[in-house]
């Protein structure tokens, strides 16, 4: 199959509407072309385009922060010589002088299919501004690794952020040129927006269901999202970074694993499978040890619980990872109850609201999981409604067949 980014390199045609125009490239690591060379390289070395300028997301556009949420510096492209802004450093947004400086933007983003990933929102960010500042955006389509399954609360009204782009469910199930016709129809955004798309993309075929399996080599988009298993967890995973709980940063298997040193792993999976033992088929959980090297409980012995999402054991339809660590979480407080699960700190610059919160988009998922009476059924009647209307707010987006 062939990314946006190979037929643009490949198409001279698809490369018309840049001619005697300045183009600017928002990019990170995983901005590769089949024959993993980095778009801003590619791009620069084609005669019929003026690049003038890149920008990075979180993390960077060479993904220089390890941990998260460490802001990025602008700097000066040693090979090219354009400026590389920084969208995750002294600003979110694009300033008046990064929008002078291009005609149009493309951007070469790889995504998670996952609301709180952050690229998302920095997409949205700059089509507002291109709305505003009448700069033309192309976005070169990749594939969504978690394909098209969806998953999850919807954002509540007033609960946007960083993490938060719009009233999207954890799992959207969306490529990022898919979101951006969906944020210029949500967001009613009068901008010049053009997609090139994927060719050959097969989002319900196995085994990568999504993602192009033994095709294409796989680059972390994210320093802690080293490969397609991460991907299919996340949606359930990234909860992990509103708790007390290890998520795995630290280790080589981050977002994939979840611990601490004061649990008993096989008392939570017997709580887990007593409750509601549907919301774990679809993977393999298996009890480890690990010790982080950085973040949460670096240095300490975990007990832990990997989820296996790859070979037999995995199937893509019935794997639910965010009714999964929904289970987990409730499953604690079922044999701690007064187990400090909650991180209060600042997430994402916000301080006033939990993490927790911040990450699911409201205060719903905290409040069930808290509530001693409250079942697996209240939580999946609230869900089940929010996925059926994103089903059918998503469908004027799509650009595949499934």
């Amino acid at each position: 199959m062939k990314f946006g980014i190979d037929r643009l390199l490949e198409d001279p045609a698809l490369r018309k509407p840049l001619l005697g125009r300045r183009v600017a490239l928002l990019a990170h690591p995983a901005s590769m072309s089949r024959d993993l060379v980095h778009s801003m390289d590619a791009l620069a070395g084609l005669d019929d385009v003026n690049l003038v300028a890149g920008f990075g997301p979180q993390h960077g556009l060479k993904g220089d922060k390890q941990d998260n949420m460490i802001e990025s510096e602008d700097f000066l492209d040693p090979y090219h010589g354009i400026p590389v802004f920084s969208l995750y450093g002294e600003v979110r947004r694009p300033t008046q002088e990064m929008m002078d400086c291009f005609d149009v933007l493309l951007v070469d983003l790889q995504d998670l299919g996952c609301r709180i990933y952050t690229f998302i929102t920095t997409l949205r960010y700059m089509l507002e501004a291109a709305a505003q500042q009448g700069k033309q955006v192309i976005v070169l389509d990749r594939p969504n690794p978690a394909g098209r399954p969806v998953e999850g609360l919807m954002l509540r009204p007033g609960w946007e952020s960083f993490v938060g782009a719009g009233p999207l469910p954890m799992r959207h199930g969306l490529t990022l040129g898919e979101l951006g016709n969906w944020f210029i129809d949500a967001l009613d955004l009068d901008v010049e927006y053009d997609v090139v798309g994927m060719e050959g993309w097969r989002p319900v075929a196995a085994p990568g269901y999504g993602w192009p399996l033994h095709e294409r080599s796989w680059v972390n988009p994210s320093p802690n999202a080293p490969n397609l298993w991460m991907a299919r967890c996340y949606a359930g995973t990234v909860m992990l970074e509103g708790t007390t709980l290890s998520e795995g940063r630290g280790t080589t298997r981050p977002l994939e694993l979840f611990g601490a040193p004061d649990i008993d792993t096989r008392k939570l999976l017997e709580a887990m499978r007593d409750i509601a033992p549907q919301w774990l088929e679809g993977c393999r959980l298996r009890e480890c040890w690990f010790e982080p090297t950085f973040h949460k409980h670096a240095g300490e012995l975990c007990a832990g619980i990997q989820l296996h999402v790859e070979g037999a054991g995995y199937d893509h339809e019935a794997f639910k990872p965010w009714r999964l660590m929904a289970l987990a979480f409730k499953a604690l407080r079922r044999i701690r109850p007064d187990y400090p699960l909650w991180r209060d700190f600042s997430y994402e610059y916000e301080h006033d609201r939990l993490a927790i919160d911040l990450i699911n988009g409201g205060e719903l998922l905290r409040t069930w999981v808290d509530d001693d009476n409250a079942t697996p059924a209240d939580l999946d009647s609230l869900a089940v409604v929010d996925e059926q209307r994103w089903l059918q707010a998503r469908a004027a987006a799509l650009i595949y067949p499934d």
